[in-house]
């Protein structure tokens, strides 16, 4: 039975735990004959963000603690054995001034365990709550714990050849990379040798990632690689459409035009500060958040759904950034306005846009874009699951102290 260092677990840090009360990652229980509803919450913090059990702590906080003897600290430790796959549980047992003894589970973030289950079964963590987790969940996650070499950006590109690819795209990343000392200035300019450098050939075969970013040609095999942007005279769809484009492109293109739409399209402010001759615009919403987001949209959205696209709405009072996926296992919406690990689903897509200095990799992303928002005096973005699609919404009201000068330029467009 491994313990968790004296430091971590100290009367005091039991104390500190109880006034916290339960949550995602906390749970009481009455006592050890509770053992396997504690086991079934250890499994289910396995399956999320990691997490702690208390026996001998009431429901209301109380901490009552127990005599344990050798046998319930064995029952314990042979509970911990029935997890598939085997996982690691910390135990620990703190001493009360009664004499008497608070055990405490901990566990990790499961990562490449998922999907962890105890006797056969699987569970997840909602709110305060342990809960079976979903089939449809449950074989999801098995196929990413089994396939996690074999993903959609990694398949061979059937029949892509690098005639197909955007040279000058791929130049410049190479350019970009270089200025940001993220690739050796010795690095060819052949374009093969690149994309080797990028794991987007393998023994000379070309694979999806490399189509998605730096494809001439999208149709007809990958209709998925579609931007759809529209701007509406009003506050929903079905109002007046003034601006209306949709196009196929690759990710680099995508982000690019996505933004210049944006700064067209967007309701903008204008004011003449005292003493000034000179007319001062500003968008309601800082263009380099929006372009976080659209970075976020096109990097890790779902690729493997052919109907899927990224889409940009502009409203009267709002813009939307639309992609289709969820959120990588393990990371809620809630968390991203906090800290949480980065997780791309599409490791060498993002990769590509990392080496360019588009983005980072330590899952700051959006925490700078709530700052931003902050910083300019916009309200921070509201992030929303829906039907298997991720919703990024700007509310793009105009900055107070300024009048709108422009809601929206141009002409309807089809497809």
């Amino acid at each position: 039975m491994k313990k968790i260092p004296g430091e971590t677990f100290t009367i005091h840090r039991l104390q500190s735990l109880v006034r916290m009360g339960e949550g995602s990652t906390l749970e009481f229980k009455r006592s050890t004959s509770e053992l396997k509803e504690g086991m079934q919450t250890l499994c289910a913090f396995l399956n999320g963000s990691g997490g702690v059990v208390l026996f001998d702590v009431r429901e209301d906080g109380t901490i009552d603690g127990q005599t344990a003897s050798d046998r319930t600290l064995q029952e314990i430790a042979q509970a911990t054995d029935r997890f598939e796959p085997p996982a690691h549980v910390s135990l620990h047992r703190v001493k009360l001034k009664t004499g008497h003894e608070v055990i405490v589970a901990q566990v990790e973030d499961g990562q490449d365990l998922k999907p962890v289950s105890y006797e056969g079964r699987a569970y997840e963590r909602v709110g305060s709550s342990t809960k079976r987790m979903p089939q449809v969940k449950y074989e999801k996650l098995l196929v990413e714990r089994g396939h996690s070499k074999r993903r959609w950006e990694n398949f061979p590109a059937e029949g892509l050849a690098l005639k197909d690819l955007d040279r000058r795209e791929i130049l410049r990343t190479r350019d970009l990379a270089i200025q940001q000392n993220r690739i050796s200035p010795e690095t060819s300019r052949d374009i093969g040798e690149i994309l080797d450098r990028l794991g987007l050939r393998k023994d000379g075969i070309l694979t999806q990632a490399a189509q998605v970013l730096y494809g001439k040609k999208l149709l007809p095999d990958y209709p998925q690689c579609l931007l759809k942007m529209g701007r509406f005279r009003g506050i929903e769809v079905t109002d007046e459409i003034v601006d209306n484009r949709q196009e196929h492109m690759n990710a680099f293109s995508m982000v690019r035009e996505g933004m210049e739409f944006l700064k067209r399209t967007m309701p903008l402010g204008a004011r003449f500060p005292e003493g000034e001759i000179f007319r001062e615009d500003r968008f309601p919403v800082p263009l380099d958040a929006l372009r976080e987001i659209l970075l976020n949209a096109v990097m890790h959205r779902d690729y493997s759904y052919y109907s899927g696209y990224v889409s940009i709405a502009v409203f009267d009072d709002r813009i939307e950034i639309h992609s289709d996926g969820r959120l990588p296992t393990g990371i809620t919406l809630e968390q991203l306005s906090g800290k949480h690990d980065s997780k791309p689903p599409n490791p060498l897509i993002a990769e590509a846009f990392h080496r360019t200095g588009a983005v980072e990799v330590w899952g700051r992303g959006t925490n700078r874009v709530i700052a931003m928002c902050q910083k300019h005096g916009a309200k921070p973005p509201i992030f929303q699951e829906r039907q298997g699609s991720l919703i990024v919404t700007f509310m793009a009201k105009i900055v107070q102290g300024f009048s709108e000068t422009q809601s929206s330029v141009g002409s309807e467009k089809g497809s």
